[in-house]
């Protein structure tokens, strides 16, 4: 009689080791805007700048409007999305590595504090001295910011919101009651306070395009490019189809004109909409703004769901890095090929950061 023997013992499956993983998808989240072979590597370092120094730009605006601009360490900790550190992780690693801009102290009842260094509170000083400097220049952003908007009108929230974006002061909207004769601010129903125009100003209607088309024509005809569908049977060589594409692309639209009046899909409001993120960023302190800045301005600017593929599509004036769901779009023009924007860090405007940052690249 033959028994039956258990196999219980022997090894009927492929180790974990041995098996293949899979990749997994990409998504949104995750998936590059642009293939490793097209990108441009000083705009993708500064997104990698920029989360680097997540914390330091957060914990400064947090902590600036802290009576005696001062937090309890402990409190601190639970702040993590105020002050831009990952959740669950210690805030003090945080601010020891920032060792030049915040210093930590323990109070007479034995709790941790932390605030700003002697050097930070210098810069701060400095940079509420520039910011007075530059007012009438950032009231002019503001008109501008206006004068695109669908209605003249823009919610102060929304430009509160995205202040640093355009070298904006934090009391800024105290600071618009100085100017009735071009601002007017009104209260809804609901409570929301809108920022009104109250005067049209035509020598502020010219676009940063038409000031580079007066001094380089040919340079400011090859910014953007409309493309003019035509089948294979046309057989037109390279010269040719950039001489068909350009009678498409001119005349461009003004950013400055009613977008919000033209047909949503005619080529006339696609080139309304493309002169009206290139004026907006180039109103921008770094000539750069993430989709959040963008989407915050989407019904003013008179957008649709389609910006990202439109940007896509003119790779001459924009690049768009980072991943399709979080992405950045940078003015190319305005950047040099060492990734300086010439038109942030050779201008008198508020500049604590790059001054903050290069300080704390010497400690790291």
């Amino acid at each position: 009689m033959i028994r039956a023997y258990s196999t219980s013992f022997l090894i009927t499956k492929t180790p974990k080791s041995q098996k293949k993983k899979r990749k997994k998808k990409e998504s949104a989240r995750t998936k590059h805007v642009q293939h490793e072979s097209e990108r441009i590597p000083h705009f993708e370092k500064i997104l990698h700048r920029d989360d680097h120094f997540r914390f330091l730009i957060k914990t400064k605006e947090y902590l600036s409007k802290q009576p005696q601009q001062v937090l309890r360490l402990d409190a601190a900790g639970k702040l993590h999305r105020e002050l831009g550190f990952p959740r669950g992780r210690k805030v003090l690693k945080f601010i020891q590595r920032h060792p030049l801009i915040f210093h930590t102290y323990r109070h007479s009842n034995d709790k941790i504090w932390f605030g700003f260094t002697d050097f930070m509170e210098t810069l701060l000083e400095e940079e509420k001295m520039i910011m007075d400097e530059m007012e009438r220049e950032r009231i002019d952003v503001v008109r501008k910011l206006l004068m695109m908007s669908a209605n003249k009108r823009i919610p102060l929230s929304k430009i509160y919101h995205c202040r640093l974006l355009f070298g904006i002061p934090e009391d800024f909207r105290d600071r618009v009651r100085r100017y009735p004769e071009y601002f007017n601010t009104v209260v809804e129903e609901d409570g929301k306070r809108i920022l009104e125009l109250v005067n049209w100003d035509q020598k502020l209607a010219v676009s940063a395009l038409e000031r580079q088309f007066m001094v380089d024509e040919d340079r400011a005809k090859k910014a953007f490019q409309f493309k003019v569908k035509h089948g294979k049977l046309l057989n037109l060589d390279e010269q040719d189809e950039r001489k068909l594409n350009l009678l498409n692309t001119l005349p461009l639209v003004s950013p400055y004109s009613d977008g919000a009046s033209l047909d949503l899909w005619t080529l006339e409001a696609e080139k309304y909409r493309v002169g009206v993120l290139h004026e907006f960023l180039s109103l921008t302190l770094e000539k750069r703004a993430s989709i959040h800045h963008i989407v915050e301005f989407k019904e003013e600017l008179s957008l649709t769901k389609h910006t990202y593929s439109m940007l896509l599509k003119q790779p001459r004036s924009f690049y768009l890095a980072g991943t399709e769901m979080n992405w950045v779009v940078f003015l190319k023009d305005a950047y040099g090929e060492d990734g300086t924007c010439r038109n942030y860090l050779t201008s008198n405007e508020p500049l604590y950061t790059s001054y903050c940052e290069r300080q704390q690249l010497e400690i790291l």
